[in-house]
């Protein structure tokens, strides 16, 4: 999308741009690209985002602001439509494994877009140096004792095919929150097929565990890669398989 100039309405489209603009933010917010309560991005950044100026951000964020999907507070704006009920099996959950048990836990989640780590770049198929977008995941006890860490890079093909995973690219700074929890739904949704290897070491200090898990799709093509690693004697891993019924 071009930027605009100082016209806010091109003479060509039946709808002003704000309101093209609050059309495809609601799409954001209904897909979970922005989960409820969440802080949206700064104008700026939405600005930059969409390829417009933050004026025409600003009458977008106010036309739904007018229809209550999106609030403003001293935090900023968030999204305040209710999410769609994530249908994903619990054996597929992003990333693998991170519902903790310690329902005290505080969790993190942060993208950004950069180099992934060598063992990702190469069972993705990626070229030397080349970035990627890369899902941090942190759980910590009350006390600030780690429970388990992830780390996700996800493949061209993955970016490239699901839309949902694409719009992050922009806003992928490593500093605002981002929620990828239904990265697998959706994979689906794009019309892929996901097929998932998970492998368990024991990580040196004998404390620790590490899942690494490998999805690809119906085509062999890989989608993404995770390190999961978990402290043993804090936390529980829980796997949740489903058998399909004899035919």
């Amino acid at each position: 999308m071009a930027r605009t100039t100082q016209h806010d309405h091109s003479e060509s489209e039946e709808q002003p741009l704000y309101w093209r603009i609050a059309t495809l933010l609601l799409g954001e917010l209904r897909d979970g690209t922005v989960p409820p309560g969440e802080r949206l991005p700064a104008e700026r950044q939405l600005a930059r985002h969409f390829g417009v100026s933050r004026q025409t951000v600003r009458q977008a964020l106010e036309v739904l602001r007018l229809s209550g999907l999106v609030a403003t507070d001293r935090r900023g704006s968030h999204a305040t439509l209710r999410g769609r009920p994530v249908e994903s099996p619990v054996s597929l959950a992003f990333p693998v494994g991170a519902g903790t048990t310690d329902h005290g836990a505080v969790d993190r989640a942060t993208v950004t877009w950069e180099e992934p780590p060598p063992e990702h770049a190469a069972a993705l198929g990626l070229a030397p140096h080349r970035p990627t977008l890369v899902h941090r995941y942190e759980s910590a006890s009350p006390d600030g004792h780690a429970l388990r860490t992830a780390v996700t890079s996800f493949s061209a093909v993955a970016l490239t095919e699901v839309e949902e995973l694409g719009r992050y690219r922009g806003r992928a700074d490593g500093a605002a929150a981002a929620q990828l929890r239904r990265a697998y739904e959706w994979m689906r949704k794009a019309g892929l097929t996901l097929h998932h290897r998970d492998s368990i070491t024991q990580v040196a200090d004998a404390a620790s565990v590490r899942v690494t898990r490998r999805v690809h799709d119906q085509y062999a093509r890989p989608l993404e890669i995770t390190d999961l690693v978990v402290d043993a004697q804090q936390d529980t891993l829980v796997y949740e398989f489903t058998v399909p019924a004899a035919k």
